[in-house]
């Protein structure tokens, strides 16, 4: 993206700008790619059914990249689910994986809708860059495979009741995920694998149990503040 290129409009596109928000020629609009940050664009050619263009103005703002964190849960009920998405987009997620759990009701996910809610939340908040939502991965597998690099926030509600606590002396600039169990829990067995990982840490989300899109929240707010990129 850089001054003076056009930007041709898919149909969807076109009818979201000109027949949702009601844009035209010669109107401005803000756009980003994920890559080269945020930049102001004119219309220069609009209609709702055959698309339409933009040409590129000025950069507005530099590209600001999440830290190197992955959101891992398991799905829910399909509005908490979405809240999940658009919150760990928000607030500053690199990457978002659905797990699948012994105790996950949810065999199969639209991997295409959460992921426009991704690119949803990214732009009503001003983001310059829209995480990737990955499909549906079963957790046993993925902690089988896990990379060394990457350490790893286990969120327990067993410990339910002790303080919420993250050690400022733990890896700051390093890979990280949060991981967010199901509303049944983790099995013993997925207990006993996380317990084994050498790179993963148990912590408390405090004094109560929370409920799973709750808790993705307090997780990325205790990590971010801790040893993420709000510090």
């Amino acid at each position: 993206m850089g001054e003076g290129q056009t930007i041709p409009l898919s149909q969807p596109q076109a009818h979201y700008l000109f027949g949702v928000m009601r844009q035209g020629v010669g109107d401005a609009v803000l756009l980003f790619n994920g890559e080269a940050g945020e930049w102001r664009a004119d219309v220069i050619e609009a209609g709702k059914q055959r698309g339409g263009a933009l040409q590129v103005a000025e950069q507005t703002a530099p590209q600001r990249n999440p830290p190197d964190l992955w959101l891992m849960f398991a799905p829910i009920k399909k509005a908490r689910t979405d809240f999940i998405v658009e919150k760990a987009a928000e607030m500053g997620a690199a990457q978002i994986i659905p797990v699948q759990t012994e105790f996950t009701n949810a065999e199969r996910i639209r991997q295409d809708r959460l992921q426009a809610h991704a690119v949803e939340a990214a732009e009503q908040c001003g983001g310059t860059f829209v995480p990737e939502v990955s499909d549906l991965h079963r957790l046993d597998r993925m902690l089988a495979n896990w990379p060394e690099e990457r350490h790893l926030m286990f969120c327990d509600e067993a410990l339910a009741g002790h303080a919420a606590t993250l050690g400022r002396d733990l890896p700051r600039g390093a890979p990280w995920a949060i991981l967010i169990g199901p509303e049944g829990g983790f099995s013993e067995a997925e207990r006993a694998r996380l317990a084994a990982l050498p790179q993963a840490y148990a912590i408390s989300l405090g004094p109560r149990i929370l409920r799973a899109d709750t808790a993705a929240v307090a997780a990325m707010t205790l990590w971010q503040t801790t040893l993420g990129d709000w510090t």
